[in-house]
């Protein structure tokens, strides 16, 4: 699908807006890796909870690379590629995928080096060592009987690497997690889980939990984002049906319970929420319909989830969203959430907000 001229608009204008924020964020704080604005400004002192979203401010770097062809966005992606490489072995984190495949892969995918590779590789094969056999699933950082729907968004790069070296373990490994997430994590009607809890002697599942939403049974919307662009993504590289089924699945569900405009809350369950919008769920589910639409097979269902996607944008265009009108903020996204329960970057921008928004806009650019 070609965007239409009104489509391609906002996403140039997302564009544009983007190569501003990021020039001042790297000329001001070079090297600084931000995870969540506080009153619109990326430096601060706020906490952590966990260190996750390094990968996407060199993935949004590549992104204006790929727009613009201009060195300059070549050179900083690169260069914020090198910080990290060093965390190809952090064993602490569920989230090396995150973490390198919208960076190092993205390196790759455009010189095909043998070193961006093998970083690459080496993420997937540290991913892999989370696995729990008794359970079947891959462990969050939070417990070893933990396990999260966010670990569907870094499945992807154990399968790379055990497509690359022809590691059947590994490649078992992130396919029993997504039989385990599919099972426990994705309910009958299409809502998403956040966490699973298991027992680590016999493998059983025990309960459902959550950090991020309103309670343990509701449906946290970024949980769902996850489940969407990740099924999707595990389709893709196993032409297994049954997660084909799931990501149509969680996306339907996205879709029957958000308003016209396409933009989620933070949970879909939680009774007036302070906060109407989680505008970076929003904008990753626009991303990974992108994706299920280019997979699904069925014409009406595709067109149907890439018309969805476009409504996103439009939406996320808009001066509500977009600080393309506001020169004191520094991120590219407003009204996300990085963590709301915690009151962490709440009503504020977030680095992988940004990095999806502006994904989600070079897919309807046709630039990835």
């Amino acid at each position: 699908m070609r965007a239409d001229s009104r489509i391609a608009d906002h996403c140039e204008r997302v564009f544009a807006t983007a190569q501003d924020k990021l020039r001042r964020l790297v000329t001001s704080h070079p090297d600084y890796l931000p995870q969540y604005t506080r009153g619109g400004k990326w430096k601060h002192d706020g906490a952590p909870w966990t260190n996750w979203c390094q990968g996407f401010l060199p993935g949004q770097l590549w992104l204006l690379y790929l727009h613009s062809g201009d060195a300059f966005w070549r050179g900083k992606a690169e260069r914020y590629c090198e910080l990290i490489e060093a965390r190809k072995d952090d064993r602490e984190t569920h989230d090396l995928g995150f973490l390198f495949w919208h960076s190092w892969q993205r390196w790759h995918d455009l010189d095909g080096g043998a070193r961006q590779r093998d970083v690459v590789i080496r993420a997937g094969q540290t991913m892999g060592l989370r696995y729990k056999e008794k359970g079947r699933y891959l462990s969050s950082f939070v417990a070893p009987e933990s396990a999260f729907i966010d670990i569907m968004m870094n499945v992807g790069i154990m399968f790379y690497a055990a497509r690359e070296t022809d590691d059947a373990a590994l490649y078992n490994c992130a396919l029993q997690n997504c039989l385990t997430s599919r099972r426990y994590l994705v309910r009958g009607d299409g809502s998403a889980v956040h966490e699973g809890v298991f027992d680590l002697e016999t493998g059983a599942f025990l309960r459902e939990s959550t950090h991020q939403g309103w309670r343990h049974d509701s449906s946290w919307a970024r949980g769902l984002s996850w489940a969407i662009y990740g099924f999707s993504t595990a389709y893709s590289f196993t032409r297994d049906p049954r997660f084909l089924q799931t990501a149509c699945h969680c996306a339907d569900y996205y879709i029957l319970n958000t308003p016209a405009h396409g933009i989620c809350p933070n949970d879909w369950r939680e009774p007036n929420p302070d906060r109407p919008f989680e505008a970076s769920a929003a904008a990753i589910t626009s991303s990974g319909l992108q994706d299920l639409a280019g997979i699904v097979g069925d014409p009406l269902r595709a067109r149907h989830y890439r018309e969805y996607a476009c409504r996103i944008m439009e939406s996320l265009a808009a001066p509500a969203f977009l600080a393309s009108d506001d020169r004191e903020w520094e991120g590219l996204l407003k009204q996300a959430a990085y963590h709301e329960r915690l009151g962490l970057g709440v009503d504020e921008s977030t680095m992988f907000g940004d990095y999806f928004f502006l994904e989600s806009a070079a897919k309807l650019l046709k630039l990835i």
